[in-house]
């Protein structure tokens, strides 16, 4: 499915952020930034001024007026002129800067809006940049619960009524944060990073079996929630009188694919006695441990061929 982005869209979500004006072409905001199914080639959606491959949204700043204003009469009229021409869909003035006539009146006939931010160029363009890979980012809905586990985005997954909301609940009286409850939304920013946040509707709740609904943000205080986190772990929940492949050093872990990135997914099998919470937390330490190179069972196995090959000097 391709996703579309207007300017009035852009504008409203950045308003205050870059504090936003417009200069010209109001009535033009409706006019489509990019349309996620647009494959041309080389297409870059925000930059400094370029008229050999002009951008989607195109920045000017105090350089780029400055090499206007250099251009002999003639030779700025085919710069704005190009501008203009309908290849870029808006154009934003930096630094709050006087707009130029002969720019306004060009924006007037290519229709063409314009927006003034008070930030500098460069701070305006990484804050379009960051927007805008969020906005086209591939996204799916994953069912879960999505947790900050010491630092660690953990998505805790299992059958209906298997008792994920009840183990976010006691993870959250052990000082962790929910991020989401039932469905979170993942989207892919890099080859390798996928973001969690929760949809709207659901942010601040849990719904735990036997009490209802949940708002954890006046429960338990602000700090008791996430907006987003990448994901690093998958902890699938299955009941322990399923059969469950589980290697005796090794454990369960294994990768499961999201959106085309393998991340680490471990099943903890679920029955009486056992103290899921602490499980998770010890899942998580063993995790951040991987990723800084150390394996447990291998070096429990090291350990026991050397005790082997002193055995037999």
């Amino acid at each position: 499915m391709s996703t579309s982005l207007d300017i009035q869209t852009l504008y409203e979500a950045l308003r205050n952020k870059l504090g936003l004006q417009w200069v010209s072409g109001k009535s033009h905001g409706s006019k489509i930034i990019h349309n996620s199914s647009d494959s041309t080639p080389d297409l870059s959606l925000v930059g400094h001024l370029n008229l050999i491959n002009p951008h989607c949204i195109q920045v000017l700043g105090k350089k780029e007026l400055e090499y206007l204003d250099s251009l002999q009469k003639n030779s700025r009229k085919d710069a704005i002129s190009h501008l203009f021409s309908g290849q870029s869909s808006l154009i934003i003035l930096a630094s709050q800067r006087k707009t130029p006539e002969d720019l306004k009146s060009a924006a007037a006939r290519g229709e063409i809006p314009v927006l003034s931010t008070r930030l500098p160029s460069q701070e305006t363009i990484r804050n379009l940049q960051y927007y805008l890979s969020n906005f086209f980012a591939e996204k799916i809905t994953l069912h879960g619960v999505f947790m900050e586990v010491m630092g660690t985005g953990v998505l805790i997954t299992g059958e209906s009524s298997i008792g994920k909301s009840e183990l976010a609940l006691e993870l959250l009286t052990r000082g962790h944060r929910l991020i989401a409850d039932d469905a979170t939304e993942f989207a892919r920013f890099a080859p390798d990073i996928i973001t969690g946040t929760c949809p709207e509707m659901l942010r601040d709740f849990i719904e735990v079996r036997g009490l209802g609904i949940l708002n954890v943000r006046a429960m338990f205080g602000a700090s008791a929630i996430k907006n987003n986190r990448n994901l690093r772990l998958i902890i699938d929940l299955q009941d322990m009188d399923e059969t469950i492949e589980m290697d005796r050093l090794h454990g369960s872990m294994r990768n499961r694919s999201i959106m085309g990135v393998d991340i680490p997914a471990i099943t903890l099998p679920v029955g009486p006695g056992r103290n899921l919470s602490v499980l998770v937390e010890a899942a998580v330490r063993n995790h951040i441990l991987h990723t800084k190179g150390y394996d447990a069972s291998k070096a429990f196995i090291e350990r026991q061929k050397r005790r082997l090959e002193n055995a037999h000097e």
